[in-house]
């Protein structure tokens, strides 16, 4: 005859679960954390150790993550624009106050949703696509194949990575900054009014450099943790094919949270 069940197994499973959880957590935040300190290793200490990082491989990660996500980017940045520009004049105008409108759309843009929107975008787009090719690779045994072949995984598939996602969403954010305004720009100047030289003027009065820099220092940021996440997410897989799956869901899910916690923090800070 079968033990009954003791009338605490349950809450004995679910804190032994949060405890298993929890210590993965923690693991994977250490992996990151040397992943990110040895990348810097191997970029100022690679020739020395006669493996230095190549250039090649940092353009094609820029190409990739960059380069071919200029279209989606240019799209949805013009979007957002548009949108903001549409809720802050039906905001403002029941208080008169419509003209208003270039200074939250400029801001609004320049600070939060020109980064937010492409850190998300290539946090989905390449982010997935990182982990994915690491976690192939890992079950195919392709990793131990280059360490027995003496070549340092870091060097040779993060630290071109991380270079490329540094640059390329910055740059990516500035692009952003543009379209977005421009969107807004193509809605707001008819409908209050105003002419494309005006609304320019406005936007160039009711921002500074140091808005500016605000979202792109960010954004840098960003680049690092999606390409942190996607490493560490691809290199945790297991089960085969099906594993790869996992991991490529979650380093979108893992590298999207990670960014909207991130801006948060960084917003709060920006404020205080």
């Amino acid at each position: 005859m079968a033990a009954p069940d003791r009338p605490n197994g349950r809450a004995v499973e679910f804190f032994e679960e949060v405890g298993r959880s929890t210590v993965r957590g923690v693991e994977q935040f250490g992996y990151g954390a040397t992943l990110f300190w040895q990348t810097f290793y191997w970029l100022f200490m690679g020739r020395a150790r006669q493996q230095r990082v190549r250039m090649a491989p940092i353009f094609a990660e820029a190409m990739e993550a960059g380069i071919r996500a200029i279209p989606i980017i240019a799209i949805l940045s013009m979007t957002i624009g548009i949108m903001l520009a549409l809720q802050g004049i039906h905001a403002l105008k029941s208080f008169g106050a419509e003209h208003q409108v270039v200074l939250g759309v400029a801001l609004g843009i320049t600070r939060e949703f020109a980064p937010l929107i492409t850190g998300i975008l290539v946090a989905g787009r390449s982010g997935s696509a990182l982990a994915a090719r690491l976690a192939t690779m890992t079950i195919s045994q392709e990793i131990d194949a280059l360490r027995s072949m003496g070549i340092d995984p870091v060097r040779f598939l993060v630290v071109p990575a991380m270079l490329a996602m540094a640059v390329m969403v910055p740059t990516l954010v500035i692009m952003a900054d543009f379209v977005a305004l421009l969107g807004a720009g193509l809605y707001i100047a008819p409908e209050i009014d105003i002419t494309m030289a005006a609304y320019i003027d406005q936007t160039l009065a009711a921002i500074s450099v140091d808005d500016v820099l605000h979202g792109v220092s960010k954004s840098a940021i960003f680049g690092v943790l999606i390409t942190i996440v996607g490493i560490v997410d691809g290199s945790s897989v297991t089960g085969g094919a099906e594993g790869v799956g996992r991991v490529t869901t979650a380093a979108v899910v893992h590298g999207i949270s990670a960014i909207v916690l991130t801006d948060m923090v960084f917003v709060f800070a920006a404020t205080r």
